[in-house]
């Protein structure tokens, strides 16, 4: 094979992304076997197949998720080019993409990112927010520039990216009302209705095993993989919850609630992570400093 055919590729593409011909097909607007012959034509130019058919259904096997990541790429590249000729206007002709995990506090990661977003203007920036494994498989494709997570990326992952410490913040516990006369923190948690990060948190881990080593047990009534929804319940009373004690005043602020105590030995770590074909250092280097500044 010496010229790799689009046509075929972008249907591969949507079979791939959707899950089935029939998918493809309706976005496509015509019949699956369009679509279906489309891919084995193009499988056959290819000289082997990209998926496993099992039970009538198609599985991506070890050439296919290859193919697929960087027919991603080829498309989303594709659709950049497009939007920059169709505009007219040249301060959107740049984009750089950050991902934030579930467990970031929202207000941190604009303490993070918006002096470098004012100080290059002229970029557009696109935020996604996703789970730390899912923005892992977008960097992984070159879809995302940047990623701010809780955690970074574990030894022998496979994924070509830099990955930077950016510094950490003890946490901090807060009510709705102050603490009563005579009580104390932390032996106040004890039966106390607690409010907790879901396991898709990287401090989730970490103030489970603090409790223990205190020798406190509260009483878990929620837990929320979203860090702003679980203040909300916070701030209408349902229990005591946790956040950055970098952010206690916002926190007390935003949601009408009183820092009840400060866990100087219970620390919530931050990284951020860049892919190393399609990164901006420039704009990557800046929000890394602006971070490590704030976290200093």
């Amino acid at each position: 094979m010496h010229h790799l055919n689009y046509h075929h590729l972008y249907y591969f593409y949507l079979v791939a992304r959707e899950g089935s011909i029939a998918k493809a097909a309706k976005l496509l607007h015509v019949t699956p076997q369009t679509v279906s012959g489309q891919l084995s034509t193009f499988e056959n130019q290819l000289g082997y197949s990209l998926f496993d058919r099992i039970n009538k259904r198609l599985y991506l096997n070890a050439r296919g998720k290859v193919s697929y990541q960087y027919a991603s790429e080829i498309f989303h590249k594709g659709n950049q080019l497009a939007e920059i000729l169709n505009n007219s206007d040249e301060v959107n002709t740049k984009e750089f993409v950050i991902g934030i995990t579930n467990g970031i506090p929202k207000v941190l990661f604009y303490d993070f990112v918006h002096a470098t977003m004012r100080r290059f203007s002229q970029v557009k920036y696109v935020i996604k927010e996703d789970s730390f494994d899912g923005l892992l498989k977008e960097l992984a494709i070159n879809a995302i520039d940047f990623i701010v997570a809780d955690r970074g990326i574990a030894p022998g992952t496979q994924i070509s990216a830099n990955s930077f410490f950016l510094g950490e913040s003890s946490l901090s516990f807060f009510a709705k009302s102050p603490l009563g006369e005579g009580l104390q923190f932390p032996d106040c948690l004890n039966q106390m209705p607690l409010l907790i990060q879901g396991y898709t948190s990287g401090i989730r881990h970490a103030l489970t095993s603090w409790l223990e080593t205190e020798q406190l047990y509260p009483k878990i009534v929620a837990e929320f993989d979203d860090t702003a929804l679980l203040k909300l319940f916070g701030s209408e009373d349902f229990g005591v919850f946790c956040a950055p004690s970098a952010i206690s005043k916002h926190v007390e602020e935003q949601y009408g609630v009183h820092c009840i105590g400060n866990a100087s030995t219970l620390n919530e770590r931050y990284y951020a992570i860049t892919g190393k074909s399609r990164a901006d250092y420039t704009i990557s280097e800046a929000i890394v400093a602006s971070a490590r500044e704030i976290l200093a």
